[in-house]
């Protein structure tokens, strides 16, 4: 009996020693004992930072932990991904990532990073249509001119975007498609450059989100041409779609959603999933989002492998098709 109790205890003590040999530390801890940083793929000022920075405020609060904003802009956002995929996995490291790194830009462009296998799901942040959006000096004011202006002069006129394979690029690559238009596309690092060469007349349009366009349209330095979901935005709600312009079942809406590195542990996503949507589901911050014409829509980490994939045979088809490139 006394042999017995003794290989017991060993076998426990080897079996702990094992574990604290090759399990991570730090596996079950959360938040880490470290500051959190949020990634965001593109420059200072834009909806994505916008969003970034009023959810890690929340953030910081809920955890009693400082989470700051790293703003990686470059390669519609590639960079900030390719950076996230190789991250730290002990839950310090996550990042709002995008549509254009996530669904499209793999069928555009060589990756160093696989987004459906190099970095793991955590919820979806926020679903939103951009506008078409342009200056006065342009002399159009709704889509049918603007089409006719394109048709025009072909190649003359060009849009930005947040980067090539951004929402923003496909979204002007797609209606070259549907109105059989041949406008040039303009990459940036973010809406806030985009948004300075758009204002300076460097560009004729962008495809832009509606919290960074919202001031200008405001105060009459941009005119909203359409926006590109199925419905009207509800900051916007005068401004008609390009489904409702002319172009039935143009949809191409943009989103965000909240990523970490792939080889973060099981236990760790999950708690990140529950932190999150407790700050995406909160009346002041989703209030805060609105006002930047961001509506959250969090769900499960399941629920976004599935849409990230499904939004990726739609854009690898429709880049197939169209024979879209990166420029």
């Amino acid at each position: 009996m006394m042999k017995l109790g003794l290989f017991l205890k060993s076998t426990t003590a080897i079996a702990i020693t094992f574990l604290s040999v090759y399990l991570p530390a730090n596996a079950q801890e959360f938040p880490p004992k470290k500051t959190i940083t949020m990634v965001v793929g593109f420059a200072a000022g834009g909806a994505s930072d916008n969003a970034a920075r009023i959810i890690a405020k929340k953030l910081s609060e809920d955890l009693g932990q400082n989470v700051i904003v790293d703003n990686k802009p470059g390669a519609g956002g590639n960079i900030a991904h390719a950076y996230t995929a190789t991250g730290p996995t002990d839950g310090s490291l996550i990042l709002l990532g995008s549509i254009g790194p996530l669904s499209i830009a793999p069928h555009l462009m060589k990756l160093t990073y696989d987004p459906q296998k190099d970095l793991a799901p955590l919820t979806m942040g926020m679903n939103f249509p951009n506008v078409l959006v342009v200056t006065p000096s342009l002399g159009v004011k709704n889509l049918k001119e603007f089409i006719a202006l394109a048709k025009k002069k072909p190649g003359q006129i060009t849009f930005a975007s947040t980067g090539s394979g951004s929402a923003s690029h496909l979204q002007g690559e797609l209606l070259n498609v549907r109105a059989d238009i041949d406008t040039v596309h303009v990459p940036y690092k973010g809406g806030s450059p985009a948004m300075v060469d758009l204002l300076g007349g460097r560009v004729s349009g962008y495809y832009s989100t509606i919290s960074t366009s919202e001031p200008y349209i405001k105060s009459g330095q941009l005119i909203p041409i359409a926006s590109t979901g199925l419905k009207r935005s509800t900051s916007l709600p005068n401004v008609p779609t390009i489904a409702e312009s002319g172009y039935p079942g143009f949809d191409a809406t943009n989103w965000y959603a909240f990523v970490a590195p792939g080889k973060t542990p099981e236990v760790i996503l999950d708690k990140w999933n529950k932190a999150l949507v407790a700050v995406l589901t909160d009346k002041a911050t989703s209030k805060l989002l609105a006002e930047h014409g961001l509506a959250p829509n969090p769900g499960s980490r399941e629920e976004l492998a599935k849409y990230i994939a499904s939004q990726s045979t739609t854009w690898a088809k429709i880049i197939s098709d169209r024979k879209i490139t990166d420029e």
